[in-house]
């Protein structure tokens, strides 16, 4: 992750505004402007850690927003803590040392941030446990937060997800409603192997058997099986496996609809490369982290 990228830069500077953290009137009435603190940020549950790289750069757009923000700062770890990696509570992830009225005006949008992503990573880290051994990878989908898709698409991966698309420009995806506007299956395939871009997959939803012979024998390239029971998935395997076999060719399949953690070894079983799961960003459990801080004596 390029945590200087000018597109992140927007997402934490937004977050800052939004908090009007340079203009935190309780800090600014309360705690000396020249005190330095140390804040420790600490897992208060076992979790997956993500979003670490956004500490520094929360505090170096802050000095950028205020210009009085006064002094040096620090943001040391362990060398064994990094984005992916699993703690236990009560561990700690990060300790930063600045003037004390930046890290108060920081506080909650870098918590904010760690915690969402780090609930990502962690469930993220749980369905991918669950399919351990088989074929299948875990993947995301486009149903996240307006505004931080970079950032939950990154925790996925941090979680040992993989990304589907970032999104509508990133590859030919065709569902169930562009095939009933454009005129069905055979219909559209037939436009998207005409007007493709070089390099672009065909991709296509395909929820019932005749769907699928349709699609396999019209020119589809990857095939979304959506809301079939595992059973169905393996049955739907077969065909396109004996349809590769038969043909020459490889056509990755991918289940959706319906996956939770508790089914999900059933449809990695059934025999697809991927498994998509909306879950792993529209439904993510912030974890719990906190964040000590203390006054630096001299």
């Amino acid at each position: 992750m390029d945590w200087k990228s000018k597109k992140l830069e927007a997402i934490l500077e937004q977050a800052l505004v939004e908090d009007k953290a340079t203009n935190d009137i309780t800090t600014a009435i309360t705690v000396d402007p020249k005190l330095r603190a140390s804040a420790t940020v600490i897992a208060k549950q076992d979790c997956v850690i993500s979003g670490l790289g956004s500490i520094p750069r929360f505090l170096d757009i802050f000095s950028r927003l205020d210009k009085k923000a006064s002094g040096r700062y620090e943001v040391i770890s362990h060398p064994e803590m990094f984005d992916g990696v699993r703690v236990k509570k009560g561990q700690a992830l990060a300790v930063i040392r600045h003037n004390a009225r930046v890290i108060l005006a920081c506080e909650r949008v870098i918590l904010n941030l760690m915690q969402r992503m780090s609930g990502i990573a962690t469930a993220t880290r749980e369905y991918a446990d669950a399919i351990k051994g088989t074929n299948a990878k875990v993947l995301d989908t486009r149903k996240t937060v307006p505004g931080l898709r970079l950032l939950d698409k990154y925790a996925v991966r941090c979680g040992g997800g993989e990304n589907h698309r970032l999104d509508l420009s990133d590859g030919i995806l065709i569902k169930n409603n562009h095939i009933s506007l454009g005129g069905g299956v055979e219909t559209v395939l037939k436009r998207a192997r005409e007007l493709r871009q070089p390099g672009q997959v065909i991709d296509i939803e395909v929820r019932t058997f005749d769907e699928l012979n349709i699609a396999l024998e019209n020119g589809a390239e990857s095939l979304l099986i959506d809301n079939m029971t595992p059973a169905q998935v393996k049955k739907a395997v077969g065909i396109v496996r004996a349809f590769e076999k038969e043909r020459g060719v490889s056509i990755p399949t991918e289940a959706s609809g319906g996956i939770t953690i508790e089914n999900i070894r059933k449809y990695a079983l059934a025999g697809v490369d991927y498994i998509s799961v909306g879950a792993l960003t529209h439904s993510a459990v912030a974890v719990d982290l906190s964040m000590r801080i203390t006054a630096e004596i001299y």
